[in-house]
């Protein structure tokens, strides 16, 4: 009970999330345009049901493989109070989370009927193309072009990969004690990902990106090259087919499972740089595979035609800066962990234990 009152702030930023996107659905006419419904089953499927599993496995299997005293050590450990403790708080909060991205969803999905559309993607696609030497930055990558296990890879990696990486961070920091240290510093980022990059900055400068161009300023021959490439590559067929379900839904003024349409800035580069800043904390080594793997998100979110390259390089910049600031401002809670330390020789590990440095 006492980890769940710790945690007050964060339903009471939740509440007031919904509260304010409820308020603002209200404003443009689309009250009925909330996307809570579509996110109950498979919140409860992914993150109340088949997560815990996979960490509960996990820490079984590190009993199981023990042996003598090491094996009643680890025992003691994975069900300790506190570790079942941080596990029921993390449940809690995951219930939390299922709320708080029904709220995003809505908040995404309208606002492009609050604000009429799409104004600023001529003005960052020409910016973008005037920062890479007047060349659209997609024609650089597309030297891949024909190279179809490279593509399927690449298109893997964005949608189920980065998933499964974010979400499973997102699911250690909150149901881990072995996180205490920067749970807090770590939700707070969170927050401001989604909210302030995903939402106001996404309002802001609204755009739907590469793919969208011709539909959202008339000219369809910018980016034919690029759509031609996605209608015809096998490996991408997926993507194109994600793309003009979004879509639909956005002419249809419909909410969906990740719906809304929404280019600058890349909430995809900003949760993987997010998490690569609080790798480097515990890990050197880790560290720098996940800011490689930062890159390899951004690179795939333009070669897909999702964002213009100037839609990661914002989100890297705006993470960075939250990250250190939001350090400074909490050093107590900054969870630093000394990478001699966190890996000490002998250490009993569980899933707790191992879950961070490997997901970037």
């Amino acid at each position: 009970m006492a980890r769940v009152w710790r945690d007050a702030w964060f339903y009471c930023a939740v509440l007031v999330y919904t509260v304010a996107g409820l308020m603002f659905l209200a404003a443009a006419g689309n009250i009925g345009g909330t996307s809570y419904s579509n996110y109950i089953m498979p919140g409860i499927k992914w993150l109340l049901i088949f997560a815990p599993a996979v960490a509960l496995s996990y820490d079984g299997i590190a009993v199981i493989v023990r042996f003598d005293q090491r094996r009643s050590l680890a025992f003691r450990r994975v069900f300790s109070r506190k570790r079942l403790a941080s596990l029921l708080a993390g449940l809690l909060m995951m219930a939390g989370i299922i709320v708080f991205y029904g709220t995003f969803t809505s908040v995404k999905t309208t606002l492009p009927i609050m604000f009429d559309g799409f104004l600023y993607d001529r003005f960052q696609a020409d910016l973008d193309a005037m920062l890479h030497f007047g060349i659209d930055p997609w024609r650089f990558l597309h030297v891949m072009e024909g190279q179809e296990t490279i593509t399927a890879i690449i298109n893997f990696n964005y949608g189920p990969i980065w998933f499964s990486l974010c979400f499973g961070v997102l699911f250690f920091v909150a149901t881990s004690p072995r996180a205490d240290g920067y749970r807090m510093r770590y939700l707070m980022m969170f927050m401001f990902v989604w909210v302030v990059i995903g939402n106001l900055l996404a309002g802001a400068f609204l755009s739907a990106g590469p793919v969208y161009y011709g539909q959202v300023t008339g000219d369809t021959d910018r980016f034919a090259g690029l759509l031609a490439f996605l209608a015809l590559d096998q490996s991408t067929r997926s993507v194109q087919e994600y793309q003009q379900y979004l879509w639909m839904l956005y002419e249809a003024r419909m909410p969906g499972i990740a719906s809304g349409i929404s280019a600058f800035p890349s909430v995809h580069v900003a949760l993987a740089t997010m998490n690569a800043m609080f790798v480097f904390e515990r890990s050197r080594s880790w560290g720098i595979l996940a800011t490689v793997y930062v890159g390899v998100v951004q690179a795939s979110s333009v070669f897909l035609g999702w964002h213009y390259a100037i839609d990661g390089y914002a989100s890297i910049v705006l993470v960075v800066s939250a990250h250190f600031v939001l350090r400074r401002l909490m050093p107590k809670s900054s969870g630093s962990v000394p990478v001699r330390s966190a890996n000490r020789r002998g250490s009993i590990g569980t899933s707790a234990d191992v879950a961070a440095p490997i997901s970037p």
